[in-house]
């Protein structure tokens, strides 16, 4: 990138506290989608806020297409900020692509992370013979085929599935940070998730996690939580949110933050 990678992603520090904590965005969204989460947190700790390179509030411009074709340049980018930042050690809250981006990074780097709290989380979305992703290949090819075609046609009809819960305002957010992605990128991040599989890697991640998994998630089946439960390093714990859908931070942000104080208390 040709400016330093804090001020192309828009790195934020909020609040007064003395620990560190990360929250850090998943697909489709970009650090926006936990402003009514922040408030929460902004007197306990430092909060430290980022957009992943291909959310819309990036210039197009540092999206590489031969960096990022798979999540390791991502977990670089983490990494990066976090060393720029000086920071010693942080609990880290990591929805859907960026659930799996912490875990890596903690592989990397176990000594920067105190806890991680995977919300939405799917080491892999595509069913395996003995391994429920809860999408068939040719579905996959299905939601390519989409983006492609029409991707304004395929926001509108995939927005709401996605948030799930009956909330209006939380569909429209949605869909404002989906069409802010450049279409390509959106279906080129796509692709890269889709494919990704790192059932392997999971046994590698020894820091603590909480893995948040709401009642229906179209993207996620609950089995993939217990499966990650069952396949982490470390101590884990799974907790189940009483709320629907792939993005509790914009559908129920205040029972989000109760349970995200509960994962974080000692």
């Amino acid at each position: 990138m040709g400016s330093s990678i804090v001020d192309a992603l828009n790195v934020r520090v909020e609040g007064t506290g003395v620990k560190y904590l990360v929250l850090a965005h998943g697909f489709g969204t970009d650090q926006s989608a936990w402003q009514r989460v922040l408030p929460y947190f902004t007197r306990h700790y430092k909060v430290i806020l980022y957009d992943l390179v291909c959310a819309g509030s990036v210039n197009p411009d540092h999206f590489d297409y031969r960096r990022y074709t798979t999540l390791d340049a991502y977990v670089d980018d983490l990494l990066t900020i976090l060393d720029a930042l000086r920071v010693p050690r942080c609990a880290y809250v990591g929805h859907s692509i960026s659930a799996m981006i912490g875990m890596l990074a903690a592989i990397r780097r176990p000594d920067l992370f105190s806890k991680l709290i995977l919300i939405g989380a799917s080491p892999r979305f595509l069913n395996d013979k003995d391994y429920h992703g809860g999408f068939e290949q040719g579905e996959i090819e299905q939601v390519l085929s989409a983006m492609e075609a029409n991707y304004e046609a395929w926001v509108n009809g995939f927005a709401p599935l996605a948030v799930g819960a009956d909330v209006p305002a939380a569909v429209r957010e949605f869909s404002r940070t989906l069409f802010n992605m450049r279409p390509d990128i959106s279906l080129f991040v796509s692709r890269t998730v889709f494919h990704s599989d790192l059932r392997g890697i999971l046994g590698l991640v020894n820091v603590p996690c909480c893995i948040m998994q709401t009642a229906r998630d179209m993207s996620v089946p609950a089995s993939v939580a217990t499966y990650m439960k069952e396949h982490l390093g470390g101590k884990s714990t799974v907790q189940w949110l009483d709320t629907e859908g792939h993005l509790p931070h914009l559908s129920a942000p205040s029972y989000l933050a109760r349970q995200l104080e509960i994962a974080l208390s000692p």
